[in-house]
């Protein structure tokens, strides 16, 4: 079982939202516990150059910005563990936290900040090239690719806005799907089909990433034919869909069908007294400063509703 540590405020998660929630909760003297992950950072820690969060006109290093938020929560008290929660009982308070290797955190007040993970192709030398060319954030990173040729992998609504998005900067946007029709809602299949800078490779998928430091081509295996020839871009972005990380949250707060959070009234979740905030819940913007602009607000929400709760007993579930 481990030791029993009893906080105010946890805070599980320890990307852009996490952080920022825990910093807002430190000025707010409710010295929150940040139950940080393994390892701890999120998405930003394994993305290189960050130029749209605000402050850094020359950009930032996506493990930079991570450790400047947390030097900085830390700074107004904010404490950490280094760790993953394994098991939850949000049934009553204080709510029930159990991590791998540090014990049980007992806390009157949770913000879920675990972030969503990008889903990827599982090649080799795409994981040997990410942040060297391959993306799953268009919006992210489009700019670095001006005048270059590119490839974007999926079928579905999240592609399309992908390819569309990068017909700003790419001199040309070549959406590979493995099947002959898309997923995509109608209008958004129209804007991409009419779009003179985008084409199509139907019934393909992406069998290898070619370059050495950089991305410079794709590997494409025809399904129907069972040709392999290779595809020339400067850079590939997979755009397959996100996998909320709220697996240890099954069955205590509400999800929705993809199994992201569901929230109302700003960050509230199901339970009374846990909120979330970022990529947990959103699945639309997904960006480091909505992540942690939404940070901020659950740590907002977090004091409030601390300062008007009664001394903690009983069930912690929102009547619905």
């Amino acid at each position: 079982m481990g030791p029993v540590r009893d906080v105010t405020l946890a805070v599980v998660g320890s990307g852009p939202a996490g952080l920022t929630a825990a910093l807002y909760a430190a000025r707010a003297e409710l010295r929150p516990l940040v139950i940080a992950g393994i390892p701890p950072g999120g998405q930003l820690i394994i993305t290189t150059d960050v130029e749209n969060f605000p402050g850094f006109p020359e950009g930032v290093q996506g493990p930079e910005l991570v450790d400047l938020l947390r030097r900085q929560a830390g700074r107004f008290g904010a404490e950490f563990l280094d760790d993953h929660v394994v098991r939850v009982d949000l049934a009553r308070r204080p709510f029930t936290l159990e991590t791998g290797t540090h014990g049980t955190v007992r806390a009157q007040a949770v913000i879920v900040a675990t972030g969503a993970n990008a889903r990827w192709l599982g090649l080799p030398s795409e994981q040997r090239l990410v942040g060297h060319g391959i993306s799953a954030c268009a919006t992210c990173d489009g700019f670095f690719f001006k005048g270059q040729p590119l490839a974007v992998v999926g079928g579905g609504d999240t592609a399309m806005e992908e390819a569309l998005f990068l017909t700003n900067f790419a001199s040309h946007v070549t959406i590979v799907h493995r099947r002959d029709r898309l997923r995509a809602s109608p209008v958004m299949q129209e804007r991409a089909k009419r779009h003179p800078k985008i084409s199509f490779e139907w019934d393909s998928e992406v069998i290898e990433v070619v370059g050495d430091g950089k991305v410079e081509g794709v590997r494409l295996r025809d399904h129907r034919t069972g040709v392999v020839r290779e595809l020339a871009v400067g850079g590939l972005f997979v755009a397959i869909g996100h996998d909320p990380a709220t697996a240890v949250f099954r069955g205590a707060l509400e999800l929705d069908p993809q199994g992201y959070v569901r929230v109302h009234d700003g960050t509230r979740t199901s339970v009374d007294g846990v909120f979330a905030a970022g990529d947990v819940q959103d699945r639309r913007y997904r960006q480091a400063v909505t992540a942690a602009g939404a940070g901020c607000m659950a740590a907002i929400d977090a004091e409030r509703w601390l300062a008007e709760q009664p001394a903690p007993a009983g069930p912690a579930r929102v009547p619905r």
